[in-house]
Parts: C-alpha cells; sequence; structure tokens
C-alpha cells in the first residue's frame, strides 16, 4: 500500500516519519524543499501532487486552514484531477466543519471516499505517535484506515459523518484554550499573593484541577519556555472557526469569545508564532510580574 502526505509542517513532519517507521511507502510532498529534504532523510519519498494523486491509495493532508486545504485539494493544480474512484483522502487539519463537507461532496462525485480526522496533542505526541484522532465519515472507510491511524496515534475514534471530526476538534481547542487560559490567571495568583507557582502546580495537578494541560504547560509558563508546540496563531485560527460554527448553530461560547481576545492580543504584540502557553505573558504583561521568575 503507497501512502501520500501533504503538508511536513510542525505536525506532519513526524507523522511522516511514524508511517515510515511502521513500514509504509510514503510519497510527499510539501511547499518548501528543506521540509522535503528533511522527510527523504528519514525515508519518505519525495513527490508531486500529481504522482500522489495517482499512485496513493490513501492520502492525507495536514495543512493550516481551510484555503490552503481547498486549494491542496480542489484548485487548479490540484489532487483532485489526478484522483480516482476507490481512493481514500484522510484531512488531518483543523478547519471549518463545512469545508470538510464540501470537500467531500466534490470527492464523492468520482466516488472517491474521504475522512476529516484532526489530530489533539501537539508535537510532543506528534513525535513519540500518541495522537488523539478524531474522525468523522462512514465506518466501513473509517475501518480501513483505523490501523494506519494508529501508527500515528494512540486512539481513533470515530465521532459521525464527515464533519464530526472537526467539530470534535473545535470543542477539544475551546477546552485546551479556556484551560491554558485559567491556568495562567491561577499562577499569577500565586505569584501576586506571594507563594511559589511551581509548589501550587506540584499541589494541585493530582486533584479535580489536574489535568494534561496543565501538566504541558504550567512547567512552560513557570521556565518562560515559549517554543510553540502549537502557536498561538494556529490556536486562533481554530477559535475563529469554534465561533464561526458557534455562531452558524446558535451556541453560546462567550468563554471562548474571551480567550480569543487574550490570543488576539498576544498576536498584536509579536506573541502568535509563540506557543500558545505564552497567553501567560499577556497577564504578565497586565500585573508586572513574570510567573515563577524574578522580572528582568
Amino acid at each position: 500500500m503507497k501512502i501520500g502526505f501533504i503538508g511536513l509542517g510542525i505536525m506532519g513532519k513526524p507523522m511522516v516519519r511514524n508511517l515510515v517507521s511502521a513500514g509504509y511507502e510514503v510519497l510527499v510532498w510539501n511547499r518548501s524543499q528543506k521540509a522535503l529534504e528533511e522527510a527523504a532523510a528519514g525515508g519518505a519519498v519525495p513527490s508531486d501532487k500529481k504522482q500522489i494523486g495517482e499512485e496513493a491509495d490513501i492520502l492525507f493532508t495536514m495543512l493550516p486552514n481551510s484555503p490552503q486545504v481547498k486549494e491542496v485539494i480542489l484548485g487548479a493544480d490540484g489532487l483532485l484531477p489526478h484522483m480516482h474512484e476507490g481512493q481514500i483522502l484522510v484531512d488531518c487539519s483543523s478547519i471549518n466543519p463545512v469545508a470538510s463537507q464540501e470537500i467531500c461532496r466534490a470527492l464523492s462525485e468520482k466516488g472517491i471516499h474521504m475522512l476529516d480526522a484532526p489530530v489533539s496533542g501537539g508535537e510532543p505526541k506528534a513525535i513519540d505517535g500518541t495522537l488523539s484522532f478524531m474522525v468523522g465519515g462512514r465506518q466501513e472507510i473509517f475501518d480501513k484506515c483505523k490501523d494506519i491511524l494508529l501508527c500515528m496515534g494512540a486512539s481513533a475514534v470515530l465521532c459521525g459523518d464527515v464533519g464530526a471530526g472537526n467539530t470534535t476538534k473545535l470543542a477539544n481547542q475551546i477546552i485546551v484554550a479556556c484551560n491554558i487560559q485559567a491556568l495562567a490567571e491561577a499562577l499569577t495568583l500565586a505569584q501576586k499573593a506571594g507563594v511559589d507557582p511551581e509548589l501550587v502546580f506540584q499541589a494541585i495537578k493530582g486533584g479535580l484541577a489536574g489535568s494534561t494541560v496543565m501538566n504541558a504547560k504550567a512547567p512552560m509558563m513557570i521556565a518562560g519556555d515559549n517554543k510553540p508546540g502549537f502557536k498561538i496563531d494556529l490556536h486562533i485560527k481554530d477559535l475563529n472557526n469554534a465561533l464561526d460554527c458557534a455562531h452558524s448553530v446558535g451556541a453560546p461560547v462567550p468563554m471562548t469569545a474571551a480567550v480569543q481576545e487574550v490570543m488576539q492580543w498576544m498576536h498584536s504584540h509579536d506573541g502568535g508564532q509563540k506557543d500558545h502557553s505564552a497567553i501567560a505573558e499577556y497577564y504578565e504583561h497586565l500585573t508586572d510580574i513574570t510567573i515563577g521568575r524574578t522580572k528582568e
């Protein structure tokens, strides 16, 4: 079986590495030549969209947002003209569910199947192959792809028809964003009250407030480590999609809107390329303290 993979960014590159390690032949394409060379060094086969569309049995895309996914698949120089009946496209990008459904309709006209399968876990879990896949599509298509997904992840759950995967991802991103903001507020409170944020983290992480988000992001906030596992600008994109979806279905999301404003402030103050845990800097700006460290 040949697998095609388009999009070799922070997430796509380690995902491809895990597919190669599992023994699959993986044809890859990316706009950046450097990313292609790095993938080739890891055993992937540099290709173009035409070759991937014609030869791959299952095609993966891992791209920034809806416009990029639509361009790569449906654009004039896209995959669709080269694809054929019976192939499966698995879009792992985090995009608007409406866009997923639009792409699925275009593919189905040629007898091509689709899953939307966004992931959670960020770069660390992409590297160690323990991502969580939230999948939308038909059961029989999911069953054909599940073992491949589990080469890159620890779980893959079918959540409904196409679009359900990205709806689930939007819910995930709301929860993660609100957790990060709450964590930043809590550690700021501790610091302002004269209590060591590291000790607060150690004391509460095993209780009800403990979470995967806290375990991953509290040490980064305390150390001032802003190296992106997931960039603020990408989270802004996801929350924009969440707000659009919520408005279209009439779901109230006031907490999402609030944390989106904090992230937008970070973007406007040169923080968009930092890890989303860096929203702690928003509180540091307001309070003139630095969580866990002496302000320089």
